[in-house]
């Protein structure tokens, strides 16, 4: 959302004043389409790259504000977190080596970045989710402290309600609440713009349709959240979810998200689109608009159409189309959001050159794309794609079916090429990133199997955590070597850096797979748990997640010693013997807090609550982990600096 003016319409009146302007915006583009007033001679792209800040141990590093002082280059902006920046592109003419340009860009304006944040003693990463990212890192004192991102979270609420459940479905599954936007702000895009006439906008933004998909199938690079592996491209159902301003009602009517893909094939005009959004989504936002677009247009001049700018800037369509001014003159844009960032530049830019080879190359092949593809089959293969990435099965063209693998190498590339070379795109540039997408596929790594491979390997003999932070820190580095990402190894254990148990939270190590009772329970059935289980702790709580109480194995042994001697009974209910108030702890305290606690109070372990509601529990068996970890990585480190000791020695 890159308007600067916007506000949250304070009151109706002020609601509709900006819908009247937005109704004459679009009047205002339909009689500039009628008098061919924009651009047709040219075919510029561009790009926008997303990216997220990071301390040392890989985790959100909040200081773009700082981050963007230091830099001073307007090429740089915000993003809706203070850990997110962006960078934007000069648009380039499509032809030539277009292609290994916008590469020497974006890893120019990357180098920058990377010198200027060592001064916070951070750094950065590309990808599409950032898997060390913590609930906690979502509070809104993280929000861009910017009008527009408050305008826009208020915006959202007021439509919403405070509070919304995030379920997503995957090889793990993730259900919780949250109470902020931000939840958005997991999300980081490489995102494309090609320009189009007005003339080829439909056919071209079919194409665009019809081939996200098989194009995002190979391009996926989110598995990760919280800890959880979900989608392949999780970006999808995350943005999905985060900005979607429906309520769930009585009935089965018909409602649309704010994040979608579309409802059917464009058909005459890019109008239907700008109109649609009008007619389906709520005005969020207002701005002071002062421009008279009938004047402009009566005195040869083109109007920014800003409501119209302001308003498709909160309908997140997959495939956006984007009005834009250069040199004077009006032109029309595609901008192409299912890129996830990374996981190399390299990668991207071979995202880039398969999407845009494609929608030059398809039409001679596919004139009349709505006529061989339904519509609702091009919008299942992206949900299908998102979720599975190279193991999707397609619904393709005259009802065929092709796996990805065989969609992409033996249809899709051939037509690219033939789009790039109908560009005038140098073959270098073009055979060396198409290369990209056919040895990616061949070898079936994409950056989101990378991850959970990765993230499979580790956690066998580390935490999860520590896991996740040797997961980001390998991509950093091979991100810095640049090659992609089919032809990386594994992550390892020394790709993780050596933490400080101060800087860690409750939450990154309690434990969430929690088994309770609630106090009307028998005591029979908490000393079956502990012996199934293998725990020694069971938290008591109610029907709404409430924490009610606690159960240690010694109150049972003792109860059950009682029995023995003809003094107990095992139906007696859990509320009888239970902790009733039991000391508790944040899962936004440190480490190092959780452990004074339960020193000094001389219990073992601490149930951790948010909003009165039990989330998880910290016990000794949690403490003794990351001792022991901590202590054989400090050995480690103590040898490898030896052995570097005893080779200068020897030098």
């Amino acid at each position: 959302m890159g308007v600067e003016t916007v506000k949250l319409a304070e009151n109706r009146e002020q609601t509709q004043e900006f819908i009247k302007y937005l109704l004459k915006d679009i009047r205002a583009m339909e009689r500039m389409l009628e008098s061919n007033l924009f651009e047709k001679d040219t075919v510029r792209i561009g790009a926008e790259q997303e990216l997220c800040l990071v301390d040392k141990y890989g985790k959100p590093l909040p200081i773009s504000m700082e981050l963007l002082e230091a830099l001073d280059d307007e090429n740089f902006t915000t993003e809706l977190a203070k850990f997110n920046l962006e960078t934007n592109l000069a648009p380039l003419n499509f032809e030539g080596n277009c292609l290994s340009k916008m590469e020497e860009n974006i890893l120019r304006q990357l180098d920058k970045v990377r010198d200027t944040i060592r001064q916070f003693d951070g750094d950065i990463v590309l990808t599409g989710v950032l898997p060390t990212i913590r609930k906690s890192d979502l509070d809104i004192e993280n929000l861009t402290p910017l009008p527009r991102y408050k305008a826009l979270c208020a915006a959202i609420n007021k439509l919403r309600g405070d509070e919304y459940d995030l379920r997503i479905q995957g090889m793990d599954e993730l259900l919780m609440r949250f109470d902020t936007p931000l939840l958005e702000a997991c999300n980081t895009g490489f995102q494309v713009h090609i320009q189009v006439t007005p003339d080829e906008f439909v056919q071209k933004y079919n194409l665009a349709q019809a081939i996200t998909g098989p194009v995002l199938a190979s391009a996926v690079n989110s598995p990760l959240l919280f800890g959880k592996r979900l989608w392949s491209e999780t970006r999808v159902a995350l943005f999905h979810q985060s900005v979607d301003t429906r309520k769930v009602g009585d009935h089965l009517r018909e409602s649309s998200p704010r994040v979608t893909f579309g409802n059917e094939w464009l058909k005459d005009s890019i109008l239907e689109i700008y109109k649609e959004d009008i007619a389906r989504y709520r005005v969020m936002l207002s701005s002071n608009i002062t421009e008279d677009v009938d004047e402009l247009l009566d005195n040869g001049e083109i109007p920014k159409l800003m409501a119209l700018q302001v308003h498709n800037g909160t309908v997140y369509r997959w495939n956006r189309p984007c009005y834009g001014i250069s040199n004077g003159i009006p032109h029309l844009r595609i901008e192409n959001r299912i890129f996830p960032s990374g996981p190399t530049v390299s990668d991207e830019i071979a995202n880039a050159s398969f999407w845009l080879g494609l929608l030059n190359g398809m039409d001679e092949e596919y004139q009349d794309i709505t006529k061989k593809l339904d519509f609702d089959d091009a919008r299942m293969n992206f949900f299908a794609a998102s979720k599975l990435g190279l193991d999707t099965k397609f619904k393709w063209v005259d009802d065929k079916r092709y796996s990805a693998v065989d969609l992409i190498t033996k249809e899709l590339l051939p037509l690219a090429k033939k789009g790039l070379e109908k560009a005038g795109v140098d073959d270098g540039d073009a055979t060396s990133y198409l290369d990209i997408i056919k040895e990616r596929t061949d070898a079936a790594q994409t950056g989101s199997y990378w991850m959970v491979k990765s993230y499979n390997s580790l956690t066998k003999d580390i935490s999860r955590e520590q896991a996740l932070s040797a997961v980001v820190n390998a991509m950093i580095k091979n991100q810095k070597k640049g090659e992609p990402a089919h032809k990386w190894g594994l992550a390892k254990l020394d790709d993780m850096e050596m933490w400080q148990p101060s800087s860690l939270l409750v939450e990154e190590f309690m434990t969430t797979d929690l088994f309770t009772v609630q106090k009307d329970d028998i005591i029979e059935l908490v000393a079956n748990l502990f012996e199934w289980r293998r725990i020694r702790y069971v938290p008591v709580e109610d029907d709404s997640k409430h924490l009610v109480g606690l159960i240690t194995m010694r109150m049972v042994f003792r109860e059950f010693n009682d029995i023995i001697h003809n003094k107990g009974d095992t139906s007696k209910s859990v509320e009888k013997i239970m902790i009733k108030n039991p000391i508790t702890i944040h899962p936004e305290a440190s480490i190092l807090e959780a452990i004074d606690i339960m020193d000094s109070q001389r219990i073992g372990c601490l149930p951790v609550v948010k909003n009165n509601r039990l989330v998880g529990i910290i016990t000794e068996q949690n403490y003794m982990i990351i001792t022991s970890r901590l202590l054989r990585r400090l050995h480690s480190d103590e040898d490898k600096n030896k052995t570097d000791s005893e080779k200068l020695s020897n030098e």
